[in-house]
């Protein structure tokens, strides 16, 4: 029973996977819809206007840009999905899986076509959200709850910056319409504001893009589901602080600052991280500090200016997709067949597992951009792109060079190790993965391959549009198979012949990387788990003063806290406030006045029960007659009602109390705390009024309601007419918060005491 049960599980996950994979697909085939009219130059734009005035709106736009993401994103989700219908085959949680995986990829396409920059925002954290479900997927495994946590914690921080960002942007001029940009460049760059806007986005970018410092979280990610890795980690999620930065080159590109960020910081990320993926053994590990080396790279491009730097950062964008998503792909069918992903277990595979060792061979050799290859023609426009003046071209070309030779030599360890070595286990018991596994790796390296062969009409229908998106200008932008004997080429001829030497020296070079990066005195991640740590243990410590069980506490700490956060900025126009006395003081409400500060002063000093519930009745009296007073009957009898309603229940309750004892009687300084509390409330709430009153009173909302209430609502108390018509929703709100508060209420009273 147990087995069928789980063969039956196995076809559901697979039928739910291959139908799931047609969302992608459609989506896929209605994009390629729009390609030719976007090639040709045009753009589609959707949009629905919500509030203009704030520049708000539901805001859409396909170009060039767009297109090249959404492209991938279909594409590689087309064969996630597929891929994921066997590999997940017969595990119970399936259905959430797909879930998950659907509402991240509809996250981003939503990223990447928004062209109102809130609603940018609102699909980035979507994808933060979504990944980290998808990463910690495995939840009952502590590592993956926790790697989830850092992922979390480390692109939500960002995300946060981004916000703020934002918000410094449209203070400074600019505008939530991304299209918008170009036309508004030089004034925001040229604003006092514009170093905090270009540090906030730039945190936000680079934490999605796993930059230095914060590149540690990507590799802890790779205890996410192999194919989420491949989704995630290699083709969407990671890129979407770079196509952020793309996004932003015409309006905080072309600055010193701009420039030297991006170039240090993304070289100096792109050689760090090719340099670690030669420590780990597991091939994810390995491919997850590889994809950190192409994050930088992409970076390291966007902060130049030149045709061939930006195309350069657009090339490698597609070139690293098609690889790195066929690599992980791949890895995952290893690991399904052969039970491991360490290297050391793995060996002679391509006997048994020839239409995936073909699809690694194809990535891999794209990957060390060997020529014939997509990655030969990225690598030759990248190492001309390095070589423009602002690029500081001694620093990127070193960089670049380096990356892409340690780059190499990973490319060979992946390739020969698993698929060529010595045969580590019997190999009848090793089988190919099923097709929906070895389909998508065998078609991703095969674009691979015709991409190389095929590179203007790329250049002409993919690169070209996409770089005009962001950068508009007469330079050519053309990529070509050969482009002479010239210093790119002699760069790519040093890159593979270091690569190879490296690869030649692999075993030195591992045992080198592993043996510093775990004598490092520090690291980003060990600092990062040490402020985590910290802030839970300042958090306790806070949470344990602060939530004491005390009610006299909470309600005197929320009641300091109004005063000094309303009262602080009007310290300074009291003496103006009080100093407004009237001509004529009327008698009935100085009587009133005194009336009720009577009773406050009976609540205050009252030593018993009752007499404190007598005092508070007569507050809600004299308030009601002061509104009585001053014409305003409706409310004072709701005042009036409310107020008897009160004082009948709170005598109910305090009255069937158990007797205070003495010790827990309040103190005189009790006392004075809570009169000083009340009074400094009670002054800070008149001078308030007393302010607002002096100033002549905006009467649009009063003429409109006025107006309105009648004609539009069809009834004569405005009061009313504004409660159920005009505030309908929040009066709604109000009604459940009620109803759910006296729902807690029953449900308290009728649970049993606990002996």
């Amino acid at each position: 029973m147990v087995h069928t049960d789980h063969d039956l599980l196995t076809r559901r996950c697979r039928l739910m996977g291959r139908l799931s994979s047609l969302l992608p697909a459609l989506l896929f085939i209605l994009t390629c819809r729009f390609w030719p009219a976007i090639v040709d130059g045009q753009t589609y734009l959707f949009d629905a206007p919500w509030l203009p005035s704030l520049d708000l709106s539901l805001r859409f736009r396909l170009d060039g840009l767009s297109l090249l993401f959404a492209l991938i994103i279909t594409g590689a989700g087309t064969f996630v999905s597929l891929y994921s219908s066997s590999y997940l085959g017969g595990h119970r949680h399936c259905g959430r899986y797909f879930f998950f995986l659907h509402a991240f990829m509809l996250s981003m396409l939503g990223l990447v076509l928004a062209d109102n920059l809130l609603l940018l925002f609102v699909f980035w954290e979507g994808t933060t959200i979504f990944s980290f479900l998808l990463i910690g997927f495995d939840h009952e495994s502590k590592t993956a709850r926790e790697n989830a946590r850092q992922s979390l914690l480390v692109t939500g921080g960002g995300g946060l910056a981004l916000l703020l960002g934002i918000l410094l942007l449209k203070i400074a001029g600019g505008s939530y319409i991304i299209s918008s940009w170009p036309a508004a460049g030089e004034m925001v760059r040229q604003h006092h504001l514009y170093p905090f806007i270009l540090l906030a986005v730039l945190l936000g970018a680079m934490t999605k893009s796993a930059q230095f410092p914060f590149h540690f979280w990507l590799p802890n990610a790779m205890s996410a589901p192999t194919p989420i890795s491949a989704f995630l980690h290699a083709a969407t999620m990671v890129k979407a602080g770079i196509y952020l930065l793309m996004r932003c080159h015409p309006l905080l590109g072309g600055t010193p600052a701009w420039t030297t960020a991006l170039v240090l910081i993304g070289g100096f990320t792109a050689v760090w991280g090719a340099v670690q993926a030669l420590g780990p053994r597991d091939l994810k590990r390995i491919l997850a500090y590889t994809t950190i080396m192409a994050l930088g790279i992409l970076t390291m491009f966007l902060g130049g200016q030149t045709a061939p730097a930006l195309t350069a950062a657009v090339t490698f964008l597609m070139v690293h997709a098609l690889y790195k998503a066929a690599l992980f792909l791949a890895v995952g069918s290893i690991d399904h067949s052969a039970g491991s992903r360490i290297i050391d277990s793995l060996g002679g595979l391509w006997r048994a597992m020839p239409l995936t060792a073909v699809a690694v061979g194809a990535a891999c050799l794209s990957m060390a951009g060997f020529p014939l290859f997509f990655g030969f023609i990225g690598k030759e426009i990248m190492y001309e792109g390095a070589l423009a003046k602002e690029m500081y071209p001694v620093f990127a070309v070193t960089a670049a060079v380096l990356a892409n030779a340690l780059m190499t030599a990973v490319a060979a360890i992946v390739l020969f190790g698993p698929f060529f070595g010595s045969a580590r286990a019997p190999r009848q018991q090793i089988h190919e993965s099923p097709w929906t596994m070895w389909l998508g790796p065998l078609v991703l390296g095969g674009v691979g391959i015709l991409f190389g062969l095929i590179p203007e009409w790329v250049s002409r229908v993919l690169i070209e549009p996409a770089v005009r998106s962001f950068h508009p200008g007469p330079e050519e932008i053309r990529l070509v198979f050969f482009h002479g004997l010239n210093l790119p080429l002699l760069l790519s001829l040093v890159t593979l012949c270091c690569g190879a030497t490296l690869y030649l020296l692999r075993h030195r070079a591992c045992r080198l990387v592993a043996t510093v990066v775990e004598k490092l005195p520090a690291t980003f991640e060990g600092l990062y788990n040490l402020g985590l740590s910290g802030f839970m243990n300042g958090a306790g410590l806070l949470t344990g003063r602060l939530q004491n069980g005390s009610l006299h506490f909470y309600l005197a700490v929320i009641v300091s806290t109004v005063i000094l956060g309303v009262g602080w900025p009007w310290i300074g126009k009291l003496s103006g406030i009080f100093g407004r006395w009237p001509e004529s003081i009327d008698t009935t409400a100085l009587a009133l006045l005194l009336f009720v500060s009577g009773s406050v002063f009976v609540v205050v000093t009252a030593r018993k029960r009752l007499a404190a519930i007598g005092g508070l009745g007569g507050v809600g009296a004299g308030v009601a007659l002061i509104f009585l007073l001053f014409g305003a009957p409706d409310i004072a009898m709701t005042q009036l009602l409310v107020e008897t309603l009160t004082v009948i229940f709170v005598s109910l309750v305090m009255l069937r109390l158990p007797a205070i004892e003495q010790a827990r009687r309040r103190t005189v300084r009790r006392r004075c705390l809570d009169g000083g509390l009340a009074l400094a409330g009670g002054l800070l709430l008149t001078s308030l009024l007393i302010g607002v009153g002096s100033e002549p009173l905006d009467r649009s909302l009063t003429s409109y309601f006025e107006a309105n209430s009648y004609l539009a609502a069809h009834g004569r108390n405005i009061v009313n007419v504004i409660l159920v018509d005009f505030r309908s929703f929040d009066t709604l709100g109000e009604i459940i918060v009620v109803v759910l508060a006296a729902w807690a209420a029953v449900t308290l009273i009728r649970k049993p005491m606990e002996p």
